[in-house]
């Protein structure tokens, strides 16, 4: 395979006025850097070369006015072939194209086009038609380019649709995300007010158990049972009133059998004649006369008299 320095050689040398003339070279591949040095040169002919593919950065040789790359192997465009808006003469005659790039409509300065002896989709043939003389070429480039803008605008149009398909989409999406984040929130709201509510019924409960239990009656520490009849029995005295009573009934008793025996003693023996006795029974004489008007001893007797 032969490099395209080699084979174009020196480009200025080939360079006549504005005309640039490369055919025949033998050229696999376009000299992209040479001839953008070259803005001279706005026709070019690559024209019976060995050309299958057209590298992108081709299509910024925007200085070209006049184009032949017939009789190559190329099988399609570049995309972006559309840049050479100056491009007015364009000869693509015995290639292997099929179809042209949507750009191709971009070049509005277009006025003469050959697409002959190419495997064209039958649509575009049928739209290029014959470029046989100079009129038909011209007819094939204004219909060409009609109708590859129309394809540009179908497939515009496409776009747009599957933009709005996708915005729709994406509005469905949202709103679905949407509802669904507002149905968490309702979950979550409805869970905080029956948490809510639980725990206030929990609080009434447990309050109006309380106000119950405020209700009872408190029991006694040592409170008897209630008799099967349901009648409280009688309440005894407390312990501590009653022992003081039993230490003091002792102490009397004691008292009192002291005194008897000492009165015994001085009245009916024989020391009844001592003068301690005398005193004795005097004291005794005066003081049972004296208690039995006394209002306290017979309040006591008459208690004890009860007990």
């Amino acid at each position: 395979m032969t490099k395209a320095g080699s084979k174009s050689g020196n480009l200025r040398d080939k360079l006549d006025g504005n005309e640039l003339d490369l055919s025949l070279s033998d050229l696999n591949e376009v000299p992209v850097k040479e001839l953008a040095a070259l803005p001279k040169a706005t026709v070019l002919d690559l024209s019976c070369n060995k050309l299958s593919t057209l590298p992108s950065d081709f299509c910024g040789l925007t200085h070209l006015v006049k184009l032949d790359l017939s009789k190559n192997k190329l099988q399609q465009l570049p995309a972006d072939f559309g840049r050479l808006v100056n491009l007015q003469h364009l000869d693509l005659l015995n290639n292997r194209l099929v179809t042209l790039p949507v750009s191709f409509a971009q070049l509005k300065n277009l006025k003469w086009l050959d697409l002959k002896d190419n495997p064209l989709d039958p649509v575009l043939a049928k739209v290029a038609g014959d470029c046989l003389d100079e009129k038909q070429c011209k007819q094939c480039a204004n219909k060409v380019l009609q109708h590859m803008k129309a394809v540009q605008a179908d497939q515009e149009r496409e776009r747009q649709r599957r933009l709005e398909v996708e915005r729709e989409a994406e509005k469905k999406r949202e709103a679905k995300q949407r509802a669904k984040e507002a149905q968490e929130r309702e979950a979550r709201k409805r869970e905080k007010a029956e948490g809510k509510e639980r725990r206030r019924k929990e609080y009434d409960a447990l309050k109006a158990a309380k106000r119950e239990q405020e209700k009872k009656p408190k029991k006694e520490p040592h409170q008897a049972p209630k008799s099967k009849s349901g009648s409280r029995p009688r309440k005894p005295p407390p312990r501590k009133h009653a022992r003081s009573w039993v230490v003091l009934k002792l102490l009397l008793l004691l008292l009192l059998l002291c005194v008897a025996g000492g009165l015994v003693a001085c009245r009916v023996t024989e020391l009844q004649q001592q003068p301690l006795c005398t005193s004795v029974n005097a004291i005794y004489d005066n003081a049972v006369q004296g208690l039995r008007r006394h209002e306290i001893v017979q309040w006591v007797l008459q208690t004890d008299s009860q007990q």
